[in-house]
């Protein structure tokens, strides 16, 4: 299915939260609160959307799970924001599988992570990918690259060994390489997404199409505006609002996982109810919902 925002320039969106996946107090998948949490979440300047990624506790959700939660999500919002299937994991085949129920309940994309953990050659990575992306049909891909977390990089002989699939067209950045970004960009013809929010203003200013964020959770309208001022060319309005985030970027980036500090985001601003996790991620202490707190109300997300 065609994202209603896709174009060339930015095939996913521009504004793209890497949403939480909200439960029960009892640790079941809320779809009901999913809905609510994607739709407050368009309303309030995401265009795009991930379910099932690092920030949705993937590795903890069965694969009935994923296809529910996606579902429930298009039903949400997919008329009006690209919404995008994390289908990445360590197991191709089990990776497979969620490709193609994400192209039957009619995903906008696919998110595909680096395998994590095992450690494979730069050879494994490249079957890995094709093999998950022809999975997926028509559906086009944005490869996540986040070495902190898998162990391993996408060297540069695989991009290019990539640049010809149509289906492998974005690139989710968590490596932080500005200038390979841009080699990537001119040379390979990806498309970059700021996977990192502490550096979404310096990738959207050497050409970025957007970012996926877990910031956005609360400051979805302030990054829109971002994206809106360095399209615009006024560098000046864009350093702006992301000196006035800034606050909120390091409470939610720099003291626990951000799935917590989105979740206690969620229930700070009257989405959630409550902040469940599931094992092994805990739910935000007092003290680190203190800390968000503190982090939207000095960026102005949260009234005191």
């Amino acid at each position: 299915m065609t994202s209603p925002l896709a174009s060339e320039a930015a095939p996913f969106g521009r504004v793209l939260t890497a949403m939480v996946t909200p439960f029960t107090r009892e640790g079941e998948l809320d779809p009901d609160a999913a809905q609510k949490v994607a739709s407050y979440l368009v309303d309030h300047g995401s265009d795009g959307l991930v379910v099932s990624g690092t920030t949705g506790e993937s590795p903890t959700t069965t694969v009935q799970e994923d296809g529910r939660l996606l579902a429930a999500v298009l039903e949400a919002v997919g008329d009006r924001a690209t919404v995008v299937a994390g289908v990445g994991t360590n197991d191709t085949r089990h990776s497979v599988e969620l490709a193609q129920q994400a192209k039957k309940i009619g995903a906008h994309g696919t998110l595909i992570v680096t395998p994590y953990y095992s450690k494979p050659p730069q050879s494994g990575l490249l079957a890995h990918f094709t093999e998950v992306a022809r999975a997926g049909d028509d559906t086009p891909v944005m490869l996540y690259d986040i070495p902190g977390r898998s162990g391993i990089k996408i060297a540069d002989e695989t991009y290019a060994a990539m640049a010809d699939n149509p289906l492998i067209i974005a690139m989710k950045d968590a490596v932080g390489d500005l200038d390979r970004g841009v080699w990537l960009i001119n040379e390979l013809g990806f498309k970059i997404y700021s996977g990192d929010d502490p550096v979404n203003l310096p990738w959207l200013a050497i050409g970025a199409s957007g970012v996926v964020s877990v910031v956005s959770h609360a400051a979805s309208r302030q990054y829109a505006d971002m994206v809106a001022a360095v399209d615009a060319g006024d560098l000046p309005a864009a350093r702006e609002i992301n000196h006035r985030l800034q606050p909120a970027v390091r409470a939610m980036m720099h003291h626990t996982q951000g799935a917590i500090t989105s979740k206690a985001a969620m229930q700070l601003l009257g989405v959630l109810d409550h902040r469940t996790m599931r094992a092994p991620l805990p739910e935000a202490t007092e003290e680190e919902v203190a800390i968000v707190r503190d982090g939207l109300v000095a960026a102005g997300l949260l009234e005191s």
